[in-house]
């Protein structure tokens, strides 16, 4: 199977596309978005933000979303730490 790299601060993920990734994730995006950011607080999101608030911020603004994430078929991971990746691909 190739690899497709998609680098999404150049091509940013659709609003579809980031629901797609939370279904194959299987985690809330609040584990997967970069609380660290600074842009996370201009977005004016807390620790108390919803599911919808994350995801859109993180269509507007696609730094906020974690990166790595490495998608296989239905399955995706958040590739932090690296052996999230290698437990995907086996």
């Amino acid at each position: 199977m190739p690899l497709n790299v998609v680098e999404y601060l150049k091509h940013p993920p659709t609003r579809e596309e980031l629901d797609s990734l939370r279904d194959k994730i299987g985690l809330p995006p609040q584990q997967w978005v970069r609380k660290g950011e600074p842009d996370f607080k201009a977005a004016g999101l807390t620790s108390g933000s919803t599911e919808v608030e994350i995801l859109d911020a993180m269509a507007r603004n696609p730094v906020l979303i974690e990166r790595p994430i490495v998608v296989r078929g239905s399955r995706a991971v958040v590739g932090r730490p690296p052996e999230r990746v290698v437990e995907l691909l086996k």
